[in-house]
């Protein structure tokens, strides 16, 4: 059964994370689906919602930045380049670190590191205050699809198979926000 959260109830949704389910969620550009990334049966919800190959691995999203650390290989980025990469978070900005043993396999898929982020969006930045911890973060659509932009269009692909929607507003953005090397800064997707 789907359960449907309003803004005021940003718990009541970490909670439906935190017992395993997926929730799709609002974020800067388009709806995400999200779960708890060391859940792997809620993980493989996700892939099996969005009828993906579950080799291409999702991002982390968080409220901060400490929320992220765990799964980062921090070692091994250059001090200068972590210090651009803080200085555009919170905010739309997508960085590819080097993953720590922390990170599950199904997270990264076959990719050697790991895409993360640190939200502006109120909404996201609370639900992974609220949970804890960071999140996954995929676009709401099943694969070959646009992204959902609203909670109509959520409910539209996924129904009932969804375990929850956070139903609150994106955060403005037209389009999905740019990747970058959190090594190089060079650009994976603009």
């Amino acid at each position: 059964m789907l359960h449907r959260y309003g803004p005021g109830e940003i718990e009541g949704a970490a909670q439906l994370l935190r017992a395993g389910g997926v929730l799709a969620y609002p974020t800067e550009a388009v709806f995400g689906l999200g779960c708890d990334p060391q859940d792997l049966a809620a993980f493989e919800r996700v892939f099996a919602l969005k009828r993906r190959p579950a080799d291409q691995g999702v991002l982390l999203v968080a409220a901060d930045f400490e929320q992220l650390e765990r799964y980062l290989a921090l070692d091994q980025v250059p001090e200068a380049q972590l210090h651009t990469v803080q200085a555009s978070w919170p905010g739309p900005h997508t960085w590819v670190f080097p993953r720590s043993v922390a990170v599950p396999a199904w997270v990264a898929g076959v990719h050697e590191g790991i895409a993360v982020r640190v939200s502006a969006h109120p909404t996201v930045a609370a639900l992974c205050r609220a949970f804890g911890g960071a999140i996954v973060s995929t676009s709401a659509n099943p694969h070959g699809q646009p992204p959902a932009r609203s909670p109509q269009e959520v409910i539209g692909y996924f129904g009932n198979a969804l375990d929850g929607l956070l139903a609150a507003p994106l955060g403005g953005a037209e389009r999905p926000c740019p990747i970058r090397d959190a090594l190089t800064g060079a650009i994976i997707r603009p």
